[in-house]
């Protein structure tokens, strides 16, 4: 028996139905060991050697895989094939103290029968070069955050964290919103011109004022009404002739293969997931997905990865599907190939595409989550479309002059559909503007003149997609660090999201103020850049981890002893004017974990605290409802988690209870309590049952109020003008609005 060791039952699942008798496939459920959760873990004297202990997660884990041991031949490690993968290898020949001539290392870019049999034909060593990376970067953010952290808390606030990537993330936030802050609108109009052939004539087109004395009018070149005026009266009464048609033939190309970065972005703008979701969902279609008759099918490539190189294979079979899906002429004669963008490509992996292209999205649709069918339609679609010809369009380019104004029409129409018509049927990311039939020296009739006000606008906050793009246009991370990345500066309360958008919170100014001016390097785009560069040298064996480290390190070490002694905590404290009602001392403002407060000065020999001036303002708010245990009224108070009831008799009596926000919906399980709006632990609002805990009925959406009719489960919303089943085997969706429900 040979024992074959993954990361997670799913992909142990997939890859069992594809070996015979002679394999056990257990999964390892991810990392197993990693620097201790207390102390730094790391041995800065002996060349920063690390300690690394069984995560307790993992103990009754590691407990188990060791008892498949003693009767197993070969230990074949199967686990990613990237970085974390190689590492996660390593460590589990350590934690089960595996023999060295039963190790196995196997990896494969797509779990398929071919693939993990071919994998297993050509076992190899554990990539200590890749290991060392990987162990490299988890000591280098170790010693920044265990070393800088510390420092935060003495200097602004306790509970601080500063990370090497998430830092120059949070700045980049920080710089875009400064940017918009400072930016001054400027004023600047259009003119256009509603044309028509003839007097009567129903066909109108646009024109949009261009030139003036055959020069081009810059975007800012028409700044006020005044200029306009002037311009209109120019044009009074003149004739609209037509001087010049310009026609040519234009082709548009698709896009590459999705890589990591690619295929987030994509997910936030045309899916609107988040970048942790879009993984999240990937990780599932590439470890597989039950196809029926216990069945589990690996339905996409590796999907961490900055390659956008597909396999000759992948190639072929795309030609052969889009002969037969579109027909001969959408298919290309030779393959095409696409150069990877990115500053520095990570490992030699292909670009994230279906394992099969023959299993077309619908036919999968009752397989798959809502959520799983759109983003495997998303990569389906996008790796087909490469290799499909280009999209062809007429352009006509027409000059039309007004005294000694020029303006310009332009038209496209499509002519040939090539790589669009996978999307036949949905929005096409190319659009027609068809103009009538017209030839030069045609007189033509204005219906209208119509001046458009405009304000120049500044640069847009970040979203996960243009942060993610910008973050690997610098070099900064790698594909499987831009969702922590995203996840991470929300958690820390350094950046907050406001519809798509990042904002940054107070304190996150504050903490990248403090690491611009003390901690320039932590925060510089270049300096982070190479660093990410320095790790790719060690995974391809060119550098050695240590040196690479002390190179930080040194430098690091001692710029932050001499912050130590020159930073002040006061530097972060607002003197008030009002006094200490304790000491008699100024009271200064301070950061809190909930925000800021008073405190006086004097502390720690005075500990007097108090709201800010701001809060204390707040009027009361009572309610009707009467405290149960004295009969006083129940008065709504602001705490950490939100606001609450409490009785308006505190401190006499200290009963508080929880505001209850009722939906009008009634609990289809115990048909007894409310539907009510509720929070989780990290604040996220769900909707559950008021009777809890004697009833469990819990949704993350929020219930419509009606009855599915396919399953007679509660219907909730979906998002804009749409509603869907709540049940998870149920697809039952529905376009509607909030006035017909």
């Amino acid at each position: 028996m040979n024992l074959v060791i993954v990361e997670s039952p799913a992909k142990a699942r997939t890859i069992k139905q594809y070996l015979g008798k002679g394999f056990n496939v257990q999964a390892s459920f991810g990392h197993v060991r990693d620097l201790p959760e207390k102390g730094l873990g790391v041995d800065i004297e002996k060349n920063f050697k690390p300690t690394y202990e069984i995560l307790p997660k993992a103990k009754k884990r590691i407990s188990e895989l060791k008892k498949n041991l003693p009767g197993s031949k070969k230990v074949y490690l199967a686990t990613d094939e990237d970085r974390e993968g190689e590492a996660i290898s390593w460590h589990l020949t350590y934690a089960l103290d595996i023999k060295k001539e039963k190790i196995a290392r196997i990896a494969f870019h797509e779990i398929t029968k071919n693939a993990i049999l071919n994998a297993l034909k050509n076992p190899r060593k554990i990539d200590m070069n890749l290991v060392n990376a990987q162990q490299a970067r988890r000591i280098l953010d170790r010693l920044v955050g265990y070393k800088l952290s510390p420092f935060l808390w003495k200097k602004i606030r306790y509970g601080l964290s500063a990370g090497r990537v998430q830092s120059v993330a949070v700045r980049l936030i920080i710089e875009r919103e400064r940017e918009i802050e400072k930016f001054k609108p400027q004023e600047y109009w259009e003119i256009e011109a509603e044309l028509a052939k003839e007097i009567g004539d129903k066909e109108h087109f646009i024109a949009k004022l261009y030139a003036k004395d055959d020069k081009r009018i810059p975007k800012l070149g028409i700044k006020n009404k005044k200029q306009v005026k002037k311009i209109v009266s120019d044009l009074e009464k003149q004739k609209f002739q037509i001087t010049k048609i310009t026609k040519k033939e234009v082709k548009k190309y698709s896009y590459p293969p999705f890589t990591t970065s690619t295929m987030q972005q994509a997910g936030v703008n045309r899916l609107r997931f988040s970048a942790k979701k879009t993984m999240m969902i990937a990780q599932q279609l590439y470890e597989g997905i039950s196809l029926g008759k216990g069945r589990s099918v690996g339905l996409i490539t590796y999907m961490r990865t900055d390659s956008t190189n597909l396999a000759k294979k992948a190639t072929a079979q795309a030609k052969k599907v889009i002969t037969k899906e579109f027909g001969e002429n959408y298919a290309l004669p030779t393959p095409r190939f696409y150069k990877t963008k990115s500053k520095s490509a990570q490992e030699a992996h292909e670009a994230i595409r279906p394992t099969s292209f023959e299993r077309k999205p619908e036919d999968l649709k009752q397989y798959l989550g809502p959520d799983q069918f759109k983003l495997y339609k998303l990569i389906w679609q996008q790796a087909l479309a490469c290799q499909m010809k280009e999209a062809v369009a007429d352009q006509v380019i027409v000059d039309i002059k007004a005294k000694n104004y020029t303006f310009r029409s332009i038209g496209s129409q499509i002519k040939f559909l090539g790589y669009l018509k996978i999307y036949e049927g949905e929005k096409l990311p190319i659009s027609e503007n068809v103009l009538p039939e017209l030839s030069e020296k045609e007189i033509l009739d204005l219906i209208k003149l119509a001046p458009l006000q405009h304000f120049t606008k500044p640069s847009a906050r970040y979203t996960e997609a243009t942060l993610v793009k910008t973050l690997e246009k610098e070099g900064i991370g790698r594909p499987s660090t831009y969702a922590p990345i995203m996840s991470t500066i929300q958690s820390r309360g350094y950046v907050k999201k406001e519809g798509r958008y990042f904002i940054p919170e107070e304190i996150g100014f504050v903490v990248n103020d403090l690491l611009v001016k003390h901690f320039p390097d932590i925060v510089d785009i270049k300096f982070t850049a190479q660093m990410e560069g320095d790790l790719d040298e060690i995974a391809s064996g060119d550098k050695k981890w240590v040196p690479v480290i002390s190179d930080f390190y040194t430098p690091f070490e001692d710029n932050l002893k001499k912050k130590e002694k020159q930073v002040s905590k006061k530097d972060f404290q607002e003197k008030t004017k009002k006094k200490c009602p304790k000491c008699g001392k100024s009271l200064v403002i301070k950061f809190g974990r909930f925000g800021k407060f008073l405190a006086c000065e004097g502390y720690p020999e005075c500990k007097y605290t108090e709201p800010l001036g701001e809060e204390k303002k707040i009027k009361k708010e009572y309610t009707k409802e009467k405290c149960e245990k004295c009969g006083a009224k129940m008065e709504i108070k602001h705490g950490k988690f939100g606001p609450f009831l409490a009785c308006s008799n505190y401190p006499k009596c200290k009963n508080t209870k929880p505001i209850i926000k009722k939906i009008g919906v009634k609990c289809p399980k115990c048909k007894e309590g409310d539907i009510i709006e509720r929070k989780s632990k990290k604040g996220r609002v769900f909707y559950g049952c008021s009777n809890y805990p004697k009833c469990n009925f819990a949704l993350w959406n929020k219930p419509v109020g009606k009855i599915c009719p396919k399953c007679k489960s509660l219907l909730v919303f979906a998002g804009k003008n749409k509603i869907k089943c709540s049940s998870k085997t149920c697809d039952y969706t529905k376009e509607t609005s909030k006035n017909n429900l």
